[in-house]
């Protein structure tokens, strides 16, 4: 919609993807939008638990060992929002921006977010 006067479009069968991914996506995933058509994603998800029971919280991003294709790229931490660098650090209920260029890696993202028993 490049070079109109229109602001923002709304797909309702975007939106409908988007929703429906986030509820079959394990951990806590809070919004997924599908990306070239299907073969990539974009993913919003909360971080939960503590230092000791989480792969992420407590890590700089350069230490979190992330499948290929994903990269951190912001966090949103209460009302700010991060652009992603090396040293910053996953805090508990952050939510992390992810963008997964091969959707086949979801699991490996997914598991990320899950607190260990």
């Amino acid at each position: 919609m490049e070079n109109h006067a229109i602001d923002i479009v709304i797909s309702p069968q975007t939106i409908t993807i988007g929703t429906l991914l986030a509820h079959v996506r394990r951990g806590d995933v809070v919004r997924v939008h599908s990306l070239r058509r299907g073969a990539a994603e974009a993913i919003e998800a909360v971080v939960h638990g503590t230092h000791g029971r989480s792969r992420i919280i407590g890590h700089p991003l350069e230490k979190i060992d992330l499948p290929p294709g994903a990269s951190i790229v912001a966090v949103v931490r209460g009302e700010r929002v991060i652009m992603a660098h090396h040293d910053t650090t996953i805090e508990a209920e952050d939510h992390i921006i992810i963008f997964l260029s091969d959707r086949r890696h979801i699991d490996a993202v997914s598991r990320l977010f899950q607190s260990d028993a």
